[in-house]
């Protein structure tokens, strides 16, 4: 079912910019952070679930989602961590567990590694962790990042609808992508999907890789069997350099696992995270 509804209510500033989140539940603290080119309207239904067992927060990264987008912002993994370092202090979580995709994943073992962030346990999948990583579509987007950002409104749906459908193995309408591709249409939201995108640079990955062996909480990850943007080989090598880390395939499901096996996730979270 299509939740055209979905809106994060509060906000919190981050040096000058305005980051949309939110908090619902009862419990434990849990924490989702989303990868790109999503937004936290991924865990709609995953949140939900598990709002019944745990305090769910949830965000759209700098320049994603509704959270703000400007010209000139730096969104990149770089400033990521720092924000999510200060969103943990601003919503008053020593330990939270947490639970990261993509982008997310990098974003949190960033705040982890280098801003001495602290997790009770940690739950990733399908993340962008390990080199190389950044598909032919995102090394052209970010030699002509200009280019792109004035394609014509209907070119530039045709490419989201393309671009997004690759992360997904199984069919989605046109009407359930319609939410994936709505904060990167128009004069706002154009831009920023490239900006985003040019801003893609694997050394903020290649400063923490080395490190994984210094991960202070217990690890573990899933991983789609199906997932094209980021192949299964690269899943167990993020898990070999884990010490202890769980590692678990998921058949059938691509990258974008919360549309592919919602369940999957659900079911994994609720058992790591008692």
């Amino acid at each position: 079912m299509i939740d055209r509804q979905w809106s994060l209510e509060r906000r919190f500033d981050y040096q000058g910019q305005s980051v949309a989140y939110d908090v619902f539940g009862e419990g434990s603290p849990l924490v989702l952070v989303h990868g790109t080119p999503f937004s936290s309207y991924v865990w709609r239904t995953i949140a939900r679930e598990l709002a019944h067992r745990h305090t769910v927060y949830l965000y759209d990264l700098l320049g994603y989602g509704q959270s703000e987008k400007r010209e000139g912002q730096d969104v990149s993994l770089g400033v990521q961590n720092g924000l999510f370092a200060a969103l943990l202090r601003h919503w008053g979580l020593a330990t939270p567990d947490v639970l990261a995709h993509d982008f997310g994943g990098a974003t949190v073992l960033r705040a982890h590694l280098i801003d001495g962030c602290d997790y009770r346990r940690l739950l990733l999948f399908d993340a962008v962790a390990v080199r190389p990583w950044g598909s032919p579509f995102v090394q052209h987007v970010r030699q002509h990042e200009q280019a792109f950002a004035g394609v014509p409104y209907y070119l530039q749906r045709a490419i989201l609808r393309a671009y997004i459908r690759g992360a997904i193995s199984r069919e989605m309408t046109d009407a359930e992508l319609e939410p994936y591709l709505a904060p990167w249409l128009g004069e706002v939201g154009q831009p920023a999907f490239y900006r985003q995108i040019a801003q893609m640079d694997l050394r903020h990955t290649d400063e923490v890789e080395p490190r994984y062996g210094e991960i202070r909480c217990p690890v573990s990850i899933l991983w789609g069997t199906e997932d094209d943007w980021i192949p299964l080989a690269q899943g167990r090598q993020l898990a070999s350099m884990i010490p202890g880390c769980d590692f678990r395939e998921i058949a059938g499901a691509g990258h974008l696992m919360q549309e592919d096996a919602p369940e999957a996730v659900v079911s994994a979270a609720l058992t790591v995270f008692q």
